[in-house]
């Protein structure tokens, strides 16, 4: 949601109708990072209205975005800084009213609704997903939803106290390697895309960088694994095409040495915005049953 919002009308865990994107002028180099938190809101809401007026019956209405969600609080967003601190759910809600729409609202970190609809579009609801998402900066999602922060985008993954390049201010994370805006402050000569091109034309440089973020990916993947055991991790999002699946494969099998633990899949889906539609969509009715609702 960092470059523009996407929204569709979910029903049975699949997409009933195309994708929509809103704003429709939205400046393309800057996406939504500079739009005020009330007009964000109301392009939100105006997205929300749009579906709901194709459909006989909304049972909620589901809101990925970056950042520490907290019970419809964004407790803090790097990648849209403008957002921190607002009662997002409450928020909208209360737009959506003045609208005449009267439905539940949840909001949920982006990363994790990503991890929902690999779940729900792979027939894997009964197990657990987990998903690296990467692009402006680095999400990680895990399904089936558990409170708490989950910020693996700022994992700890080098003590180079030079490191400093994420958005949070922290020093050593994944994200201020492998993020995209992390990329164009490191190497402010060079887009991001040119860095990995450069690499494989032998810069050394270049190369040795994408040796880093390969390493810190793999990094906060085995800090995972070692956390909660091993099991299925998918990588997407903006700018996945730049990720060798098969150097991540050769330092997670340097990093996890412990024979119970090496039973992990690392598999690459190409990025797909229905995914985290999906997500929030059955996310956010799941959580409306679960606490009574019809």
């Amino acid at each position: 949601m960092t470059t523009r919002i996407v929204a569709g009308l979910v029903e049975n865990n699949r997409l009933s109708g195309d994708l929509q994107e809103f704003p429709e002028n939205v400046d393309a180099t800057n996406g939504l990072i500079e739009v005020p938190a009330d007009n964000l809101c109301e392009f939100i809401c105006e997205a929300i209205a749009t579906h709901v007026s194709r459909a006989s019956k909304v049972e909620a209405a589901g809101v990925a975005m970056p950042g520490y969600v907290h019970h419809g609080v964004l407790l803090d967003s790097p990648n849209l800084p403008q957002m921190k601190g607002a009662r997002a759910a409450e928020n909208i809600r209360a737009n959506l009213l003045r609208r005449g729409i009267d439905i539940v609202v949840r909001v949920f970190n982006d990363a994790d609704a990503v991890a929902a609809g690999i779940a729900a579009t792979r027939g894997q609801m009964d197990r657990s997903v987990r998903v690296w998402t990467i692009g402006n900066g680095i999400g990680f999602g895990r399904y089936p939803w558990t409170e708490g922060p989950w910020e693996g985008g700022h994992m700890v993954v080098t003590l180079d106290p030079k490191e400093n390049y994420c958005g949070c201010g922290g020093r050593g994370h994944l994200e201020g390697i492998l993020g995209h805006r992390a990329m164009r402050l490191r190497f402010l000569d060079m887009e991001p895309d040119e860095v990995f091109a450069a690499a494989k034309k032998g810069d050394r440089r270049c190369r040795e960088f994408v040796e880093l973020s390969h390493r810190a990916l793999a990094a906060a993947t085995a800090s995972q694994i070692h956390l909660e055991g091993p099991g299925r991790f998918y990588y997407t999002g903006r700018d996945i095409q730049r990720l060798d699946i098969l150097l991540l494969r050769q330092y997670l099998y340097e990093m996890v040495k412990m024979s119970p633990l090496q039973s992990y899949t690392a598999e690459i889906i190409p990025e797909d915005p229905s995914l985290a539609v999906i997500g929030a969509g059955i996310t956010a009715a799941i959580a409306d049953k679960s606490n009574g609702n019809s």
